[in-house]
C-alpha cells in the first residue's frame, strides 16, 4: 500500500511541478496544508513539500529522525526556539525535536529525511545574518549550507542574464522564488520546483530579474558516504 504514496522518487529522472499545476492537500494538523513534490510514504521517509500554515495554526511536537531542512517563503514561521521571517533558512539535524506554529501565517519549502549521516550541525540563518557574494558572470550568490558534495544557496539573476551550459554532478534542485527561470527544456515561473538528475545538462537564462533557491550535489544515486 505504501507504494501508492510514492511520488517522484526515481532520482534518475527529471521532475518538475510548475506554479499553477499544484494542488494543496490538507495535513493531519488543522490549518496546515501541503503540496507534495517528492514523497516516499504517507507520513514518513524522504519527503519534499511546500507547506502552508494558516494564521494561528500549529503542528504537534515531533522529532526528525533523519533531519529537516526549511526555507521560509513568506510570513513568519515559529517554534519554541524563536521566530523565523521570510527568507530564513533552517536545518534541524537528525534526532532534533520541535513544536512549530505561526501567528500570522507562513509558507515553507521543506525537505525531510534527507541529511547525510554525519551532517549533524544545526543551522539557523535569518535574512539579516545572510551575506551575498559575487557569482559567475553577473550572478549574485548567497551560500546557505555546504557539506561534502552537497551545497544549498540562493542565486540572483539580473534581467537577460545567460549562464554557461553546464553538467550537474550530483544533480540539481531548484525552487523559483521570484521571476521566471528558463532553459532549453522549458520555462519555470515563481512558485515552480524543478529537479534534474546526476550528470544532466542544461543552458539556463532569464529575461526578467529572477531569484532561485538551488541545491546541488545531493542526487548522485547513492554514491555519497
Amino acid at each position: 500500500m505504501a507504494d501508492s504514496y510514492r511520488l517522484n522518487m526515481d532520482f534518475s529522472q527529471v521532475a518538475c511541478v510548475l506554479a499553477g499545476e499544484q494542488q494543496w492537500v490538507t495535513s493531519p494538523a488543522d490549518g496546515v496544508s501541503r503540496i507534495h513534490l517528492e514523497r516516499e510514504a504517507a507520513e514518513s521517509g524522504h519527503t519534499t513539500s511546500f507547506v502552508r500554515f494558516e494564521p494561528g495554526s500549529s503542528f504537534s511536537a515531533h522529532s526528525h529522525p533523519m533531519g529537516e531542512e526549511i526555507y521560509v517563503l513568506d510570513g513568519v514561521f515559529s517554534d519554541e526556539n524563536g521566530d523565523y521571517p521570510a527568507g530564513s533558512y533552517l536545518r534541524n539535524p537528525p534526532g532534533s525535536r520541535h513544536r512549530p506554529y505561526t501567528e500570522q501565517g507562513c509558507t515553507l519549502f521543506v525537505k525531510l529525511d534527507q541529511f547525510q549521516k554525519a551532517d549533524t550541525q544545526p543551522v539557523v540563518l535569518r535574512p539579516e545574518e545572510q551575506h551575498w557574494q559575487p557569482g559567475i558572470g553577473n550572478l549574485s550568490v548567497l551560500p546557505l549550507h555546504t557539506y561534502g558534495t552537497e551545497s544549498t544557496a540562493l542565486v540572483y539573476w539580473p534581467a537577460n542574464e545567460v549562464f554557461q551550459p553546464h553538467t550537474h554532478w550530483g544533480g540539481e534542485e531548484i525552487v523559483v522564488l521570484e521571476g521566471r527561470f528558463i532553459d532549453e527544456h522549458g520555462e519555470y515561473p515563481a512558485g515552480s520546483w524543478l529537479r534534474s538528475p546526476h550528470m544532466s545538462q542544461h543552458y539556463p537564462r532569464v529575461e526578467e530579474p529572477t531569484l532561485i533557491l538551488v541545491k546541488v550535489g545531493h542526487l548522485d544515486n547513492g554514491t555519497r558516504e
